[in-house]
């Protein structure tokens, strides 16, 4: 049927897209959930009255249970004709009964994850506990928290839930990654101080991360936590364990990667002077690596490196602050900044610092220096000044033509220099300004083909995967998909060897793109509504925000017709709104609050969707005869005659440029003749 329940948070149904159903009023919600904890059986309407009102059913009530189900029944198979059998919530004798899968209903997909991870070994063990715990939204239940009836399932189901957080824990510690369960053990204890094993799974990881001294201040913990529950035998045993230095468990081999790190580590806080510099040397490194490591590496890095950069020009060392800002050279594909105020103020301290440096100073570290200015300005971060209005001829605007004379410059520099890694970073720059003009695809795939050629030559797998995923952006812009398609087999495979996950977000988005080019949006929209729920955590924010509203535009543009307004009053268009309110207040009929809209938007950005903005500025303005905004889009896009349109971006195509420039040639056609 498509349609997936959820017991594990407040009860909720989602249809075959992804798409949340509304089940209507409260006692709606509470029958669906009476019906999937009864696990497919027949519930009679009796039972359902008395536990629906356990201290006096009303008059009335057994029609209002058939009402509610009725109800039910129209929400979660919208499209069964009139006076067809329900296939889903079906009538079976006195009552009434749900007939889902088992992996329909995420409880039960829970309790089939912990089976298998119970009889998997430990590395395998860990990703299926993670699945497992991934199910759980919230409390079993959580909107009908005092019901009877489900008593007896929320304490079992919850029984599990803190199990499963123990048994993966003791998983990462059988594979040596005791330092990774530290931190969910302690949350654990923190909301569950009477669980024994908790206690002593945390004093193990602990003891196996080398932090032995608060292995023994947990067990006192836990000693005082369970004083008055009994129990403790496990404890001494353990404390036992931990001072005689024995392992009831296989020692942990020295040459593993963790046990090095934690040596390396150790002797490093020994052996270097606090508020050195070669502290500060070594974080960058730090940050620069692991800003490439998955969505969790990257925010942390995000979050660090402002304060790393300030505490390397507080030092008041011109040089070391350059080496500081210049080092992070981690490639940068998605040209909204994830965090524009930050985003500038790095690319003005990269500019301060060449400054202090001056045109004398060491060549490479300057390079570096304007790579930085380059990839911070990326899109419109480093605006210094109101972005100028759409509808007027395009203004000179000097913080642009800063950014792309650093990015020339640092290419121009490295080149000289001849250092590989640097020419790559420098490339990053010159793509983040490859955007100045609409039609820039050529170009760009000219640039990721230098990108991954250098890369390839001088190993350096995350340029590698940089130079793919323009050339894949670059290709779909042009419409040469099955380049494009070569070009994401090829990032997937680098990548898994290089582990660089995040590049995964970009060909799966790309291949919702292609499925909407090859086999229509209907083909296109479950993989889309995929994608959105499974990136909100990938650290991404420039390329998140708003994304839904941009996917909720493709069927529109790739149309004629306005969109729905009520299709978006439930999206939040993030950075895009100023581009998109003209043409959702022309849709609802605003006729002048939309051309008031359209005299006052500023220009697109200067990035992936500059193109697909001004087409949707372009059937706003269509749609209520604004001349100026049309002739600038007309303007805009000529250069882009024979590219897709958003497709550039490598997430959203609203279909052929030629077409949408027919339709304002038509538009502007028509009123010239009025």
């Amino acid at each position: 049927m498509g349609v997936e329940f959820g017991l594990l948070g407040v009860v909720a149904a989602w249809d075959a897209d992804g798409t949340p159903i509304s089940l209507g009023a409260p006692r709606h919600r509470e029958v669906l959930g009476r019906l999937l904890v009864a696990r497919g059986r027949v519930v009679p309407v009796g039972r359902l009255v008395a536990d629906l009102w356990p201290d006096e059913p009303p008059a009335g009530s057994v029609g209002a249970v058939r009402t509610f189900v009725a109800a039910l029944r129209r929400a979660l198979e919208p499209g069964r004709p009139p006076r067809r059998p329900s296939r889903l919530l079906v009538t079976d004798g006195p009552g009434y009964a749900l007939r889902a899968g088992r992996e329909t209903v995420d409880a039960w997909r829970f309790e089939d994850l912990l089976a298998r991870a119970v009889a998997a070994p430990p590395h395998a063990a860990v990703a299926l506990w993670d699945e497992a715990l991934a199910c759980w939204r919230g409390p079993v239940l959580a909107d009908f928290p005092a019901v009877a009836w489900a008593a007896a399932d929320r304490t079992r189901l919850e029984a599990l839930r803190l199990d499963a957080v123990e048994r993966r824990a003791d998983a990462l510690v059988a594979t040596g990654a005791a330092r990774d369960a530290v931190a969910d053990l302690r949350a654990h204890v923190t909301v569950h101080p009477g669980r024994e094993d908790g206690w002593v799974l945390l004093a193990t990881a602990l003891d196996r991360a080398g932090r032995r001294g608060e292995a023994l201040e947990a067990l006192d913990q836990a000693r005082d936590a369970l004083a008055d529950l009994g129990g403790g035998g496990a404890l001494a045993r353990t404390r036992a364990r931990i001072l005689s230095g024995r392992a009831d468990f296989a020692a942990e081999p020295a040459g593993t990667a963790d046990s090095l790190w934690g040596r390396a580590t150790a002797s490093w806080d020994r052996s270097v002077p606090a508020r050195s510099r070669a502290r500060l040397h070594a974080t960058a490194g730090l940050l620069r690596d692991l800003a490439v490591t998955g969505p969790d590496g990257l925010e942390e890095a995000h979050r660090h490196r402002r304060d790393l950069v300030g505490a390397a020009e507080a030092t008041g060392d011109t040089e070391l602050a350059a080496r500081i800002i210049g080092s992070y050279d981690v490639p940068a594909v998605w040209t909204r900044a994830d965090d524009p105020d930050g985003a500038a103020e790095l690319s003005r301290a990269a500019a301060r610092a060449a400054a202090r440096l001056g045109p004398g100073g060491p060549a490479a570290l300057r390079a570096r220096l304007l790579s930085v200015v380059a990839v911070e300005s990326r899109g419109d971060a480093a605006a210094d000044a109101p972005l100028p209005r759409a509808a007027h001829d395009p203004d000179t605007e000097p913080w642009r033509g800063r950014a792309e004379r650093a990015a020339e410059e640092a290419v121009r520099l490295a080149r000289r220099l001849g250092d590989p890694a640097l020419l790559a970073f420098a490339l990053n720059g010159a793509f983040m300004q490859s955007f100045a003009d609409c039609g820039s695809a050529s170009r760009r795939d000219a640039l990721g083909g230098e990108l991954t050629g250098l890369a390839v030559e001088h190993q350096l797998p995350g340029h590698e995967v940089l130079g793919r995923i323009i050339r894949v952006q670059a290709l779909a812009g042009l419409g040469d998909f099955p380049e494009a398609d070569t070009q994401a087999e090829e990032i997937d495979r680098v990548a898994r060897r290089s582990e660089r996950p995040l590049a995964h977000v970009f060909t799966a988005w790309y291949r919702a793109l292609r499925t909407c080019e090859a086999d229509g949006w209907p083909a296109a929209r479950p993989l889309y509504a995929q994608l959105l729920r499974e990136s909100t955590d990938c650290a991404m924010p420039g390329l998140t925000q708003g994304a839904a509203a941009l996917v909720a535009l493709i069927p529109v543009m790739r149309g004629d017709a306005l969109p729905e307004p009520d299709d978006f009053a439930h999206l939040d268009p993030g950075p895009y709104r100023p581009w998109l309110d003209p043409l959702l207040l022309a849709a609802s009929g605003a006729t002048e609050q939309a051309r008031q809209a359209l005299t006052d938007v500023p220009r697109p950005p200067h990035d992936l969707l500059q193109e697909a903005l001004w087409c949707v500025l372009a059937r706003a303005a269509a749609s209520v005869g604004h001349l100026p905004i049309l002739s600038r889009a007309r303007a805009e896009l000529a250069t882009a005659e024979a590219e897709y349109a958003g497709a550039g971006s490598g997430l959203v195509s609203f279909g052929p440029i030629a077409r949408h420039l027919a339709a304002i040639d038509a538009a502007l056609g028509v009123r010239g003749r009025s």
